[in-house]
Formats: structure tokens, sequence, C-alpha cells
């Protein structure tokens, strides 16, 4: 059964830096040897992503590149803005404002505290509930 889980940013330092917590995610993700997609909402957001996965841990180097290249498959962590096609993964971590769209095994949803945000989630909680997910919820 796919899996959804839920990452509700509520400590200031994400709240300060949403992107932070996807940084934490992707590093946990490399370090389980889980090929990884992060799909961005626009190409400033995957750009902005691709710079802070270099600068935000000195100890952590995460092999990441932006899509769109021939060697996509060959990098652990890929970064998918809009309108780049890239191939399915195991993991996904979906920015977007929508439940993405392929075969993968587990979804991972960050979610700003933001109200607005909030609200897209749960519409996204209830998509992901109707496709049988087993879904989770984490405050962060």
């Amino acid at each position: 059964m796919p899996r959804a889980d839920f990452y509700l940013i509520d400590k200031p330092r994400f709240r300060e830096q949403p992107l932070l917590l996807v940084c934490e995610l992707a590093k946990k993700a490399f370090a389980g040897q889980q090929p990884t997609l992060i799909l961005t909402r626009d190409h400033d957001q995957a750009h902005a992503l691709d710079e802070l996965l270099w600068e935000f841990d000195d100890d952590a180097m995460i092999p990441h590149q932006l899509a769109g290249d021939d060697d996509d498959d060959d990098v652990a962590v890929l970064i998918v803005p809009p309108g780049v096609d890239s191939a399915d993964r195991p993991l996904l971590i979906n920015l977007r404002e929508t439940c993405p769209a392929g075969r993968y095994q587990r979804v991972l949803e960050v979610v700003a505290a933001d109200p607005a945000e909030r609200d897209g989630s749960r519409t996204r909680w209830r998509e992901y509930q109707r496709l049988g997910f087993e879904l989770h919820k984490y405050d962060m």
C-alpha cells in the first residue's frame, strides 16, 4: 500500500525557512539509499532548494541536481520544477499544490505554517485517502 506522510511545519527554524525541512528529509532519504524526487512549485523554488542543499549542513554531501540533464537517473536527489519530465522514483517529496501523478511507494508532503497552505494540504490528504494511501501526520 502506498503511503503519504504530511510534515506540518511548526518549529521556528522551519517556519523561517521551510526548505530546510525539505533538506533534512532529502538527507535522511539519501542516508537510507532511497532515490528521491522533489517536485517544486516553480523554477525559483527549485533553484533555491538546489543552493540550500549545498549549504544547509557542512557535514552532509547530498548528491543532487535539477532535472533535465541526461544523467538524471544517476543522481540520488532530483529536483523537478513544473514542466520538466522525469522518471518516477519510489520516494517523492511534494511541494506542489496538487497530488502528484505517477507511481511511487511513498510521498512526503511538506506543509508550511501558512493557513492557505494548511487548507491545500487538507484537500491533498482527502485525495490520498480516496486513492487508498496509508496516511501519517507529523508536527515539525
